[in-house]
């Protein structure tokens, strides 16, 4: 598995991702109960919930909210039986057991329910990073970040560097890539003497209900494409990541001429090449029947669904973020930081319904892309055809995007340039170890690349 200031289409948005206007406490979003929920499935440590929920849990440090008169919830027999057997066979009182068992699963819910207050009080709010548009079409918007750069010289440097466009996801906003002015991977990119220009794609308005994946590649991506060309005067380099690499790989086989180098970050392929890839085709085959109920009555999926699709990718995660947050100072480097990604995970946007199905069942489910049956615009795409320079990164510790996965992309690439940096999907982009570890010989690779094809 969160922008305030983006340009929205002209139309309300929907309660969850309309952070640009919201004055008050963020939101507990669905992620987060999920989380609560998950967090309580323990065998015992519901007594926990019974006692004690979000809504009257006091500003504690550890949230124990006292005994609960009706007892912990009944767990599940032969489970718990188990469980208690083992105790007895290392020599461990059951009683004394369950009772520690109870007070850490407390421990933990109230730490992370700690976490989520703080959270949601905090004051930062992310304010004047988005350069102006200099292209749009429906509810997408292109942005230009030549100007960004504090120093004049770089500005100067970075209006006539190479061009880079930036392909992001369309399930999250593309803040990511430039989210804070410290950690903004498209302010960095400038800095060093390109010439990013970031898709911002927008939630799907009016135009955009009824798009699949190739409407958004035929009519979004590839004028925008056409726009920075015509802009620069010079063959793109494209950069995707994420579920936008793979558009930015439709892009480069579609037209190759045009396209200078092609950089994957963390892009999926082979969705099936692991047990975590496969474990999260299961998760897909199970939500298929009701993603296609929602979707028979809705124009998209809604982002609680697909939030709550995140939360099970890694559920013990989510609760140990929120515990280590709550421990930060609130107005620390840290904290601020923490806010600033948790703000773009809440910002999600919904899907086209034609797009939540060719990738939650096409994708995950069917895993057409590494069986080779993907295609854009009636194209089969097919990566081992491509002929321009590839630079594909591979996060070794994503649990969003498993390496797996991403490895058969890269070793379908002729001839690619491929790092495996121990970082995480999104640390890969905003970690502190990211502009050593990825930014840094993207950017060479990038200037070589654009040298070579000039």
């Amino acid at each position: 598995m969160t922008d305030r200031t983006h340009p929205t289409p002209p139309r309300t948005a929907p309660p969850q991702t309309a952070l640009a206007d919201r004055q008050g406490p963020r939101p507990l979003g669905l992620h987060l109960t999920t989380q609560a929920l998950m967090t309580l499935s323990w065998p015992v440590g519901l007594s926990a919930w019974n006692s004690g929920s979000p809504c009257s849990k006091p500003p504690s440090a550890d949230c124990s909210p006292g005994p609960d008169p009706t007892g912990p919830a009944a767990p599940d027999p032969p489970a718990f039986a188990a469980v208690l057997a083992e105790a007895r066979a290392a020599g461990i009182d059951p009683v004394r057991f369950a009772a520690a068992v109870d007070a850490e699963a407390r421990r933990r819910l109230g730490g992370f329910l700690d976490g989520v207050t703080a959270y949601r009080a905090h004051p930062g709010r992310r304010e004047g990073l988005d350069p102006p548009a200099v292209w749009a079409r429906g509810s997408a918007r292109l942005q230009d970040f030549a100007d960004t750069p504090d120093d004049p010289a770089r500005r100067d440097r970075a209006r006539d560097g190479p061009p880079v466009l930036l392909v992001p996801s369309l399930v999250n906003r593309g803040t990511i890539l430039n989210l804070t002015r410290r950690r903004g991977f498209a302010r960095y990119l400038a800095w060093r003497g390109l010439r990013p220009f970031l898709m911002e794609w927008g939630a799907p308005g009016p135009d955009e209900e009824g798009f699949g994946i190739t409407e958004y590649v035929a009519d979004r991506l590839e004028p925008a494409f056409a726009h920075v060309r015509a802009e620069t005067g010079r063959r793109p380099l494209v950069l995707g990541y994420c579920m936008g690499g793979l558009l930015a790989l439709a892009l480069a086989q579609r037209q190759p001429e045009a396209v200078a180098g092609l950089a994957l970050l963390a892009t999926p392929w082979d969705f099936h090449a692991s047990e975590e890839a496969e474990a999260q085709g299961r998760l897909a085959r199970g939500l298929a029947p009701w993603i296609e109920a929602v979707l028979a009555t809705r124009d998209t999926l809604p982002v609680d669904v697909l939030q709550a699709a995140f939360a099970c990718l890694d559920p013990a995660g989510l609760g140990r973020k929120f515990r280590v947050f709550g421990r930060l100072p609130g107005r620390g480097a840290a904290a601020r930081h923490f806010v600033a990604v948790e703000d773009w995970v809440n910002d999600g946007v919904p899907l086209a319904a034609r797009v939540a199905t060719e990738t939650l069942v096409g994708w995950y489910r069917d895993n057409t892309p590494g069986q080779g049956r993907w295609t854009v615009d009636g194209q089969r795409i097919r990566p081992d055809s491509l002929s321009v320079p590839a630079y594909v990164v591979i996060p070794a510790h994503d649990r969003i995007v498993p390496a797996a996965s991403a490895r058969a992309l890269a070793r379908a690439l002729p001839g690619a340039v491929v790092s495996e940096p121990p970082l995480g999907h999104v640390g890969m982009i905003v970690g502190r170890a990211a502009v050593a570890r990825v930014h840094d010989p993207l950017v060479r690779w990038a200037l070589r690349t654009a040298r070579a094809t000039t």
